[in-house]
């Protein structure tokens, strides 16, 4: 269960609604996604903002010569492809990286440039460019090196590069590095002042953070900065049109895949290359993204971001975890069906071992948590320190999210790493930042880094016990902060949602991280029967009534034992056992957190609510 807050954005729903022919509960689901605060409320809820949200369309998309080094960058390749320099990308091996680098290496070659790519080995060469790779690019005859998803913090790498007479061209999407400086001097940025960027000695750094730079919306990831690259670069052809034909539309697809997937808001443009994205990707031409869209079940006119982020995605990432990344890279560039079929096919079992691996990873995690806990929550340590020796270490991260999820504290799973030490990661709550407070303990690490909300560190296995007690004896969280937020959109009753409603909710898609689906609260929600479903009894179905008597069905796929463990303390198990065969007298009520969907099966539709939360 979590702290409910119910949103109060103000603005003039009734005539929202009469202006744009929706209903007053949707006008108020689009306020609440527009309005950032009581002092911008007016421009953020806008009729130009409202109508933007709604019928956004490619002409939203910034212009990429607002980047710094943007034409810099594309003029250098320029000259490299017409001189015909052996060109090399090099990527990153999560979903960001794959779709940058194909967007990248795909339309290169289409100008004609001659040009390869090479995506990290995780376990041997770490994330993004190393001086191994810049040395093997060197020993194949590549003198030009351009990178996607990564590079701007890949100083020493590059000034390597450069002293070996290489061209290097950096595009990405993260935090520019800096140092502290004692002075406001460097910056006329108010958020910058006392600051100064370190940027990489590339021959171009494009990189939407730059403070630099005019770019208008900083948080899109590596795949859109390629795209847009790509935009810029293809101007600088002449007949460049008949060399690309339908490639930048073709790109949209990879470049709303990468945005869903590396979980950046959708806001902004980000917003329109995913609705396009995923508008356009049942036209796809691509064998392989055709064959991993059939090898998981899916229909192509019915992809969703739930597909992107946690079917096809995941499939991707299974490369670069458990294999190379190469192979999804590779799959992208299969024009053979039947061995892209074969390729596709290695994906989805490599992405199913890992599910079992990270299964069994999580499970264990739970049963040291659980030996801690000893049934008190009080018991539990503020800051989770989990040491799985034998989990992969590719997928340490997974397990602290599920585990972060399930206590909602502060996780950090380490694991033995292959070339020696201990290798681990953490994901954090939001009252904890977790970069900061490792920052507190850098002397233990041979390597760390992140940012607020997640790190990555390498350190000695002596030291393990020794940062558990650090991180906790340094943590200053309250039992307040252990209590996840979950914010509602509006009290609502049952009886105002109807499958017209919920259509119209069609509008505010594509959902995702910073367009959230709406949730609605109701109070006293009456539980009549259920039934448990699944194979693994892992969600329920049940028949409930509101205040006026009215029966509707209802699904919940949460945690199935938080749920009977709250019905047991509130109602007792006689109670629960009643509800399962169907002997209840209505008694048992509930205040629900929900969402109204329609159910399909066997070609008949109906309305069904589908609970998030309760209390």
């Amino acid at each position: 269960m979590a702290k409910w807050m119910v949103a109060n954005k103000k603005a003039d729903f009734d005539r929202l609604a009469q202006e744009f022919g929706i209903r007053n509960i949707t006008a108020r689901l689009i306020a609440n996604r527009l309005i950032n605060s009581r002092e911008t409320e007016e421009q953020d809820c806008s009729d130009e903002a409202v109508r933007r949200y709604l019928y956004g369309d490619l002409s939203m998309l910034h212009d990429p010569h607002g980047m710094a080094d943007m034409d810099k960058g594309a003029a250098v390749m320029r000259d490299r492809i017409k001189a015909g320099a052996r060109i090399r990308v090099i990527g990153d091996y999560d979903v960001d990286g794959i779709c940058s680098s194909y967007i990248l290496a795909h339309g290169l070659s289409l100008l004609g440039a001659d040009v390869d790519y090479v995506l990290p080995d995780r376990v041997k060469d770490g994330y993004g460019l190393s001086i191994k790779l810049v040395d093997e690019a060197l020993e194949a005859g590549i003198d030009t090196i351009i990178t996607c998803d990564n590079g701007i913090a890949a100083s020493e790498q590059i000034a390597h590069a450069k002293e070996k007479g290489m061209t290097v061209v950096v595009t990405d999407h993260h935090e520019i590095p800096f140092e502290e400086t004692d002075s406001d001097a460097d910056s006329s940025d108010d958020n910058l002042a006392g600051r100064r960027e370190i940027l990489p000695p590339a021959d171009a750094v494009i990189d939407p953070k730059r403070a630099d730079g005019s770019y208008p919306f900083k948080e899109i990831c590596g795949a859109v900065v390629a795209y847009k690259f790509m935009q810029v670069l293809a101007e600088l052809f002449e007949e460049s049109g008949d060399k690309l034909g339908n490639y930048f539309t073709e790109m949209l697809i990879y470049a709303g895949l990468a945005t869903v997937c590396d979980v950046m808001e959708l806001k902004d443009e980000n917003r329109v290359i995913v609705k396009e994205s995923l508008k356009l990707i049942d036209k796809t031409e691509n064998a392989g993204l055709r064959a991993l869209i059939h090898q998981n079940g899916l229909d192509e006119g019915k992809i969703s971001c739930y597909h992107y982020g946690f079917v096809i995605g995941p499939c991707l990432n299974a490369t670069g975890r458990l294999d190379l990344a190469t192979r999804a890279l590779a799959l992208f560039f299969e024009e053979d069906e039947n061995k892209a079929a074969m390729i596709a096919a290695i994906l989805k079992q490599l992405n199913d071992n890992r599910k079992d691996m990270t299964k069994l990873g999580v499970d264990t995690a739970i049963e040291m948590v659980e030996e801690q806990k000893k049934g008190n929550d009080n018991d539990l340590p503020k800051v989770l320190v989990i040491y799985l020796p034998d989990v992969h270490e590719s997928i340490a991260g997974i397990i602290a999210g599920k585990v972060k999820e399930k206590y909602y504290r502060p996780t950090i799973v380490l694991t033995k790493a292959a070339d020696g030490g201990v290798k681990g990661s953490g994901r954090s709550i939001e009252k904890y930042d977790m970069y900061e407070e490792l920052s507190g303990c850098k002397e233990l690490f041979t390597k760390f880094g992140g940012h607020k909300m997640a790190a990555g560190l390498s350190l000695s296995e002596e030291n393990i016990d020794i940062l558990r007690s650090r991180l906790n004896e340094n943590c200053s969280l309250s039992e307040g902060d252990f209590e996840p937020t979950l914010h509602i959109d509006m009290v609502m009753p049952l009886k105002y949602a109807d499958m017209n409603l919920v259509r119209e909710f069609e509008c505010l898609e594509p959902f995702g991280n910073g367009n959230t689906k709406p949730i609605f609260a109701q109070r006293d929600v009456a539980l009549l029967s259920g039934r448990i479903l699944g194979k693994n009894r892992n969600c329920g179905k049940y028949r409930i009534s509101d205040e006026s008597g009215q029966i509707y069905d209802m699904m919940y796929f949460g945690d199935m034992e938080k749920w009977h463990d709250y019905l047991s303390e509130k109602y007792g198990q006689d109670a629960i056992d009643d509800l399962y065969s169907g002997k209840t007298d209505g008694s048992m009520k509930v205040n629900i957190a929900y969402y109204p969907d329609i159910n399909s099966f066997q070609g008949r539709q109906s309305l069904q609510f589908v609970m998030s939360d309760f209390m």
